[in-house]
């Protein structure tokens, strides 16, 4: 019998190494059909769900409550598995080198665990090359197995979008590669118990890695150019959405809308690429002019709204400001890698220390990594100004009167829509200083 019949069977486990808001639907869903173990080194969170409660609220608590998934913090546990599926986050240094800590961290844990004729799939995002320059000769040192003959490896990149419920796992065509014709088949039929959209079979690993890296890397620069056009109309005085929806009637006009780049992905991938190309004597141009672009977003968000509580001749320093949302994206609780803290720390900047209110968010993620402590979004009044950050449901619901509460009374309304989700006449109709990207 094949790997995956002994899977199906139930006579061998698949382990999921890393349980984040990639990982842990991953895990969820495999349990549906087989047997999973979840691992994950933060025993905290492995606790939670022990208890039935995601903290990701990608699956949610019930789902939580029913799977079916071994959790666990030991990495013995791990000996029980022959299909290993590794997300861990791949994050960049402050120099914006690629941080490989989690993933050869990862290849470590799997190696000292492996047992001989076991597949081990990685989908962390990562520069063509990772999967077999780096994390293959690390599993072979920690358990002294040859890959090729004792292992296989495969890649078979994520493309989960936190806190998008239409998009799911099962929804997505999934690219899966691997090491060779055999390996590659085994890999694509184990994901298609889970992948409802079917699986794309990519030509090799290196082309499947190079694939995921692109994916985001498109995404940043179409955003770029939008942010670009952004800052060029605010200077002309014309309305960018306005400019967008009338561009929009073309058939062929891509749909992007300038914004914040943050997360583990848009903002992140790009520097794997650029970083193997300079590697190869390659210096990048269009990749990184628009990650620039967009790592200065949240400056020129505080810049115009310091120009405008000039404009309504308000005292800058001191300035009461309230921030709507802090997390990366909507309807996600992931603070991590933000980028609105570039809009809060460009205001202390000027003597103005910003209140934060964000309902989605995890506050301990926020109070742990950013000393920001978020207060109850019902109880701001008497602002000067307010930035609508994150459009966050518990949001979408606001009317004119109820921002018009946040402000203090018989003065000029400073209000910075950074996503556009307000009608701008409505609120200019009221008197309001709006300006949006």
């Amino acid at each position: 019998m094949s790997l995956y019949e002994d899977i199906v069977a139930g006579k061998e486990k698949l382990a999921l190494v890393g349980l984040g808001y990639v990982g842990m639907p991953i895990a969820v869903a495999f349990a549906k059909k087989i047997n999973v173990i979840g691992f994950d080194l933060n025993k905290a969170k492995i606790d939670l769900y022990k208890q039935g409660i995601d903290p990701t609220k990608e699956v949610g608590n019930e789902a939580i409550k029913a799977t079916k998934v071994d959790f666990t913090a030991d990495e013995n546990m791990l000996k029980e598995a022959k299909f290993f599926i590794v997300a861990v986050p791949t994050p960049v240094n402050d120099d914006h080198t690629p941080d490989l800590t989690p993933v050869e961290g990862a290849s470590r844990i799997v190696g000292r665990n492996l047992t001989k004729g076991a597949i081990v799939v990685f989908e962390s995002t990562v520069y063509p090359g990772v999967t077999e320059d780096i994390c293959v000769p690390i599993m072979e040192k920690e358990s002294g197995l040859k890959c090729g003959v004792d292992f296989k490896v495969g890649y078979s990149p994520e493309r989960i979008n936190p806190g998008d419920k239409v998009h799911r796992l099962e929804t997505i065509t999934k690219i899966v590669s691997g090491m060779d014709e055999e390996t590659l088949d085994v890999v694509a039929k184990v994901y298609s118990l889970v992948v409802d959209a079917g699986v794309y079979r990519a030509q090799s690993i290196k082309v499947a890695e190079a694939a995921k890296v692109i994916e985001n890397s498109q995404r940043d620069i179409n955003i770029a150019f939008m942010n670009e056009l952004s800052i060029i109309f605010n200077k002309m005085g014309i309305d960018t959405k306005s400019v967008l929806e009338a561009a929009g009637t073309k058939w062929n006009f891509l749909k992007f809308f300038p914004g914040l780049v943050g997360g583990h992905c848009i903002g992140v991938d790009p520097y794997y690429l650029t970083y193997k190309a300079e590697e190869l004597g390659y210096h990048s141009q269009i990749i990184l002019s628009g990650r620039r672009i967009n790592d200065d977003m949240g400056k020129y968000v505080a810049e115009s709204l310091v120009k405008n509580l000039i404009k309504a001749d308000l005292a800058v320093k001191g300035a009461k400001v309230a921030i709507l949302g802090f997390t990366f994206k909507e309807n996600c609780p992931d603070t991590r890698n933000t980028k609105v803290i570039d809009i809060y720390n460009e205001l202390k900047e000027y003597g103005i220390t910003p209140v934060v209110a964000d309902p989605a968010a995890d506050a301990d993620e926020a109070k742990r990594l950013y000393g920001i402590e978020f207060i109850d979004a019902d109880t701001i009044k008497d602002m000067d100004a307010v930035i609508m950050a994150v459009s966050h449901a518990q949001f979408m619901d606001y009317k004119e009167a109820d921002i018009a509460k946040f402000f203090k009374k018989g003065q000029k309304k400073v209000l910075s829509d950074i996503k556009g989700i307000f009608d701008r006449k409505e609120y200019e109709d009221a008197g309001y200083l709006y300006w949006r990207l």
